[in-house]
C-alpha cells in the first residue's frame, strides 16, 4: 500500500487543516528529523507518532512510547536511560532503558512538557550526541534513535517560567506539527461518526445508526476530549442502543444534559441562525455544569461523575464559562 493510502486511511478528515497534516506526514516520515507534536489531549498525537514511524525507513525497528508525566523524576530517568545493578535501592539487576530498547527505531516521548529539569539535561545530550550512561553506570552507550515528542502544554510559557530548557525546546522543535482540536474542524465530525459507527457495529455485531438530528447535536458539541471523547461516545451509543435507531435518550449524559430539550436541529445556514443556536446550546451547557457543581459542593471529580464527563473536561468548561462558587468561604 502506498504511503499516502496508509496515512489517509488512518486519519479521518477532509478539512483543509487535515489535508495539510496528511501532506506534512508523508514528507516528514522519510526524514530523520525530530518531530514535536502539539495539541490538546485526545487529538491523536500518539496515532500521528505511530504513523510517522510506520511510514519511515525505521518501520521494522522498535517503536517505544514513554509517558513523561506518569513517573517520578528518579523512575523516569531509569526508565529512559536504564540503570546498573545496585544503582539504587531495589535495582537488583542491570536494566536497559527505553532509548536502548528503541535503538534503530523511534522513541515517542509523550507529555514532554512534564519532563523534570534534571532529566531534560540528560535528554538534551542524547539528542545532541546520541549517547548517555545508565543510572549508576560509567560506560557510555551510543544509540541511533529518532525522537518524536508530544505535549498539550505551551512550552514557550514553560521556558519563561523556568520549568523547561530553551535549548531542549529548540532540539525538539525541528519539525513542529500542530494537531487541531475537534471543534476547530467540525466538518470532519460526520466522517468520524461514520467511521466509529462502522467500527463498533462490527465489534458488537449490530447495525446501529444515528438520525440526522442526533448527528447535528454531536457536530455542534464542543468535544473538550476531542476525537478520543467522540470515539468513546459512539461506542457507548452502539453498546447501549436497544434497537437500530439512536434516540436522544441514548446519548451519553455529558451530551444529553446539554441538549435534552432540543428535539430537532436544522443545519445552520445563515450566521444569525447559527449564532442563536450556538448561544442556546452554550446556555444549556453552562446551566447543567453549574447545577452539577452546586450539587457536588464544587468538587470537580464529583461533578464530572454526575455529568458523565472527565475531571479534565469539567475543568475546561469551568474555565470556559468563568464559573466561580457563589459562597467560596
Amino acid at each position: 500500500m502506498a504511503i499516502e493510502s496508509r496515512v489517509s486511511s488512518a486519519l479521518i478528515g477532509r478539512s483543509p487543516v487535515m489535508k495539510d497534516i496528511y501532506r506534512e506526514l508523508i514528507r516528514v516520515s522519510q526524514s530523520k528529523a525530530t518531530v514535536l507534536l502539539r495539541g490538546e489531549s485526545g487529538t491523536g498525537k500518539e496515532l500521528i507518532a505511530k504513523l510517522i514511524h510506520e511510514n519511515s525507513p525505521r518501520a521494522h525497528k522498535p517503536f517505544i512510547k514513554v509517558n513523561c508525566a506518569a513517573l517520578s523524576e528518579t523512575l523516569l530517568e531509569s526508565e529512559l536511560f536504564g540503570h546498573e545493578k545496585g544503582a539504587f535501592t531495589g535495582a537488583i539487576q542491570m536494566r536497559k532503558g527505553r532509548f536502548e530498547l528503541a535503538d534503530g527505531g523511534t522513541i515517542f516521548l509523550d507529555e514532554i512538557g512534564d519532563l523534570p529539569l534534571p532529566v531534560q539535561v540528560k535528554l538534551l545530550r542524547v539528542l545532541q550526541e546520541m549517547e548517555f550512561e545508565r543510572v549508576g553506570g560509567v560506560d557510555t552507550i551510543s544509540v541511533d534513535v529518532r525522537t518524536i515528542a508530544a505535549t498539550h502544554r505551551q512550552l514557550e510559557n514553560a521556558i519563561l517560567e523556568g520549568s523547561f530548557r530553551q535549548d531542549l525546546y529548540y532540539r525538539l522543535n525541528v519539525v513542529p506539527i500542530h494537531l487541531p482540536a475537534l471543534r476547530e474542524r467540525r466538518e470532519d465530525i460526520s466522517l468520524l461518526i461514520e467511521h466509529f459507527l462502522e467500527k463498533f457495529n462490527n465489534e458488537n455485531n449490530k447495525k446501529v445508526h444515528l438520525s440526522n438530528d442526533v448527528i447535528q447535536l454531536l457536530i455542534h458539541y464542543d468535544w473538550p476530549g476531542n476525537v478520543r471523547e467522540l470515539e468513546n461516545c459512539i461506542e457507548r451509543l452502539v453498546v447501549l442502543a436497544e434497537d437500530e435507531s439512536v434516540t436522544f435518550k441514548t446519548i451519553p449524559p455529558a451530551i444529553q444534559t446539554y441538549f435534552n430539550d432540543i428535539k430537532t436541529v436544522t443545519p445552520p445556514i445563515a450566521s444569525d441562525k447559527r449564532g442563536s443556536f450556538t448561544e442556546k446550546m452554550q446556555g444549556m451547557e453552562q446551566e447543567a455544569l453549574k447545577k452539577a457543581l452546586e450539587r457536588s459542593g464544587w468538587v470537580q471529580a464529583k461533578a464530572a461523575r454526575l455529568l458523565g464527563m472527565t475531571p479534565r473536561q469539567v475543568a475546561y468548561k469551568i474555565k470556559k464559562y468563568k464559573l466561580f462558587p457563589e459562597n467560596p468561604f
